[in-house]
């Protein structure tokens, strides 16, 4: 597989200095990480140079990770959006196929009603609309709130509990989901991500989605239930619907389905495997 190095790139927006990775060649697509202070290297590190032989791949840091800096206060998902489309501005590259995972899903779903004109292709993988009414997602966000504020082994343990599915977990074994637990600490960035977790509704952002939409779910999903991509499917007009038989993040459990299907819907050709 052939591998690229990463130039690293920086954008001001507000108060705001956003960090970005861009490598490869090719059409653009924009992965946007989700909950977490380890942003885009966590998400997608093992994922871009299976992208990267063939596309620009650009993975930009959100406020609240590490590399990014700001002045530290409440997150808000248009603030976030707007680092996203800031960062495909200053990309040059035109419209983009933009994804996004999880609380990412959340900031790209935005960023394509608020500047149609930017995306290309949409893919939001593990997303949710809004957290307020389902008591399941509130309380998750909130065990994390309190077990951040007050057991950091425990944070971590129930991310990685509720991140991967059973089975994936019991066929990597025990060395290996020990490594996975100190993966997502809560740094004081990742608890401002949780915090805007509890937040999230972007139910009136929806209609205004004009870009073709694949919307993932995760049917072992324990973060946050699959029930929430068919709602977000459901609620995109013209948007398709795909399915991955895995835990919160797919690409970690399935990485050659998951590129297989964010090929096939946006390839780098322009045509869809359905057109």
């Amino acid at each position: 597989m052939t591998t690229f190095t990463p130039a690293v790139h920086t954008v001001q927006v507000d108060d705001a200095l956003v960090h970005y990775d861009r490598c490869g060649s090719g059409p653009a697509l924009v992965l946007v990480h989700g909950t977490g202070s380890g942003g885009a290297e966590v998400n997608w590190g093992q994922l871009v140079p299976r992208f990267s032989d063939r596309r620009t791949v650009i993975t930009p840091d959100l406020s609240g990770t590490e590399r990014t800096t700001d002045g530290g206060g409440p997150l808000t998902i248009e603030g976030l959006a707007a680092q996203v489309i800031a960062v495909i501005e200053d990309a040059g590259t035109g419209p983009v196929d933009l994804l996004g995972f999880s609380m990412g899903a959340t900031v790209v779903a935005a960023a394509a009603a608020l500047r149609p004109d930017l995306v290309r292709r949409l893919v939001l993988v593990a997303g949710w609309a809004h957290t307020e009414g389902d008591e399941y997602l509130r309380n998750t966000f909130t065990l994390w709130q309190q077990l951040g504020a007050s057991d950091p082994a425990a944070f971590g343990r129930i991310i990685t509990l509720t991140g991967f599915s059973r089975g994936f977990l019991n066929a990597i074994g025990r060395e290996q989901v020990e490594l996975l637990v100190p993966n997502l600490p809560p740094t004081p960035g990742t608890l401002r991500h949780v915090a805007l977790d509890l937040a999230v509704d972007i139910r009136e952002l929806l209609p205004k989605i004009a870009s073709p939409t694949l919307v993932v779910g995760c049917t072992q999903d324990a973060t946050v239930p699959v029930e929430h991509s068919r709602a977000l499917h459901a609620a995109i007009a013209g948007s398709g619907y795909a399915e991955l038989d895995t835990g919160h993040v797919a690409f970690f459990e399935r990485p050659e389905e998951f590129v297989t299907l964010v090929d096939g819907f946006a390839p780098v050709n322009g045509t869809t495997s359905a057109e």
